[in-house]
């Protein structure tokens, strides 16, 4: 069985869940779900940006970079946790807007290079005991992030149109 056959599947099943019919048989539960949706990706992205702005020195430069991350890290999660909750439950209720959708599998990819680099070589470059406003990774970690996660929103936001 192929990959784009196992795909097709699982967005039939995920559009038959009862948490799917539940969304599609009230009128309030999808806006409401999207809207949690759009505010954990601010919050998110939000966070992020103020962190990958100060790897770069555009921002805070009297703050030590690892000190905002530090600061921001629940935010981050909380952001994080709402999106990642709040983005299966709208697939559900709508599979057919990411099956084969070329801008869903753009966002999907942006994602989840964003989720790799941001646990891995942003965590790294923001720990407590490196100063990493200094260093070229530093840099070049924020502006990657910056670039995937734009890429998120720009994927996400590109979805209605095909």
């Amino acid at each position: 069985m192929s990959v784009e056959t196992l795909l097709l599947h699982f967005f039939r099943w995920l559009g038959n869940t009862p948490v799917a019919n539940s969304i599609n048989d009230s009128e309030w539960l999808f806006p409401i779900i999207e809207s949690l949706h759009i505010t954990g990706l601010a919050v998110l992205i939000g966070t992020v940006a103020i962190v990958d702005f100060r790897l770069l020195g555009l921002v805070l430069r009297n703050r030590p970079a690892p000190e905002v991350a530090g600061d921001l890290k629940g935010w981050t999660l909380a952001g994080l946790g709402l999106m990642l909750t709040t983005g299966p439950l709208m697939l559900s209720a709508e599979p057919e807007r990411g099956y084969g959708n070329p801008a869903f599998e753009f966002k999907m990819s942006c994602l989840l290079l964003a989720l790799l680099t941001h646990f891995t070589i942003h965590r790294r470059v923001t720990r407590r005991d490196q100063p990493s406003e200094t260093t070229v990774a530093g840099k070049i970690a924020g502006a990657l992030s910056l670039a995937l996660w734009t890429g998120v929103v720009l994927g996400g936001r590109a979805i209605a149109f095909f």
